[in-house]
């Protein structure tokens, strides 16, 4: 066996080539599976850049989610320290006293430089979560418009395989709702 000459054909492909040198029909049926398949070819390829995009959107919501959770510790933590402040605060005197007021003060300037780092990042979360969801909804778009893509091709095989037109004119119109679904998840609706 040649290297130059391996093929490896499905069970109809034989046929469908067969008919298609022969027989005008068949010609017309083969060159619309081709068109199809085109078609299908770059609606797999959209398919599986919105997904990974979704993918990257929802594991930055997540590094961001993380991020602002490890911002909110640091805020209780402060005001932890802030609150054992007071309590010296309150039960001290004299310098004691004064040393423990400062360091409430501190603890809650520094309360209030974290709390909007924390709420930015929150923000950035729900942001990226969701560019995800819009792009999973992308995604199911040009996943529906593959399938029934798939389902043209198909039927295209069985009409060259049975001569059956009514099976042709249906390939014909669930590869054009392909293709209306298609066009949908390319303008994002």
């Amino acid at each position: 066996m040649s290297e130059d000459h391996f093929h490896v054909h499905g069970p109809h492909d034989h046929e469908v080539e067969h008919r298609a040198q022969h027989d005008p029909f068949a010609g017309r049926i083969a060159v619309m599976t081709a068109i199809f398949a085109t078609i299908g070819a770059v609606f797999g390829y959209m398919a599986g850049h919105t997904q990974n995009e979704a993918l990257l959107y929802k594991n930055e919501a997540a590094i961001r989610r993380t991020e602002a959770s490890d911002q909110w510790n640091f805020y209780q933590a402060k005001s932890s320290k802030q609150n054992l402040a007071e309590l010296g605060a309150t039960l001290t005197t004299g310098e004691q006293q004064a040393r423990y007021q400062k360091e409430v003060d501190r603890y809650r300037q520094e309360k209030e430089e974290i709390m909007p780092k924390a709420k930015k990042l929150e923000d950035e979360s729900t942001k990226a979560e969701e560019k995800s969801e819009a792009s999973m909804h992308v995604h199911h778009r040009w996943a529906q418009a593959m399938t029934l893509i798939q389902i043209a091709i198909a039927l295209a095989a069985i009409t060259i395989l049975t001569r059956n037109k009514g099976i042709g004119i249906g390939a014909v119109c669930v590869g054009a709702v392909s293709i209306a679904i298609g066009a949908l998840a390319f303008i994002h609706v």
